[in-house]
């Protein structure tokens, strides 16, 4: 098939035309199918929400029925996602608490062993601030070599994640800087 510059532009002419029509009836329908995005097919319990992993703050919106987590898709009308998702936000359903995978206990593997224990929320924080605590003391720098006070230890260090927001940042920033940590990092950054 021949297809000649004149065809050409009024081809494009009109398909640009069909697009603003389209617009003027519903101004989202236009964005929505150049996009490829199709609306729900039916509105249950519709709420939007962030994504809490990279800090990009792309919108999802969650369908609930019966208070249970349904679906979580893309927000099509967010400006910043524009309804896609990376790989770890279209993985956003895993986390809802009705999901029947989610892990609900503490699992431990001890060092060198091959199988996971369950273990309580007690049990675990405890453990978490014996280790950090004997970390801390068996690395403690009060001075350098000159006799300057330091108060440090470098055998800890931090890395933030993006799913904390800024408040959270700064009080861990500030927990770490009370136990000595020098290594503090943020996943932001890096």
């Amino acid at each position: 098939m021949e297809l000649s510059r004149r065809d050409f532009l009024k081809a494009s002419g009109t398909g640009v035309g069909s697009f603003v029509i389209l617009g003027r009836l519903r101004p989202d329908a236009g964005s929505r199918l150049a996009r490829g995005v199709s609306p729900l097919l039916k509105k249950i319990g519709e709420k939007t929400t962030i994504c809490p992993y990279d800090g990009s703050g792309c919108g999802f919106i969650v369908a609930a029925e019966n208070g249970k987590v349904v679906n979580i898709e893309g927000d099509p009308d967010h400006p910043v996602n524009r309804g896609a998702a990376c790989a770890k936000g279209a993985s956003l359903r895993q986390l809802s608490a009705d999901n029947p995978r989610r892990l609900r206990h503490v699992l431990y593997r001890r060092g060198g062993g091959t199988d996971w224990e369950e273990k309580s929320w007690d049990w675990a924080i405890g453990e978490i601030a014996r280790r950090i605590k004997n970390t801390r003391d068996a690395s403690f720098i009060e001075k350098d070599n000159k006799g300057t006070p330091v108060n440090r230890t470098e055998a800890i260090g931090n890395l933030g994640g993006a799913a904390l927001d800024n408040e959270e940042c700064y009080l861990l920033s500030k927990m770490c800087r009370s136990l000595g940590l020098v290594y503090i990092e943020h996943q932001a950054r890096l």
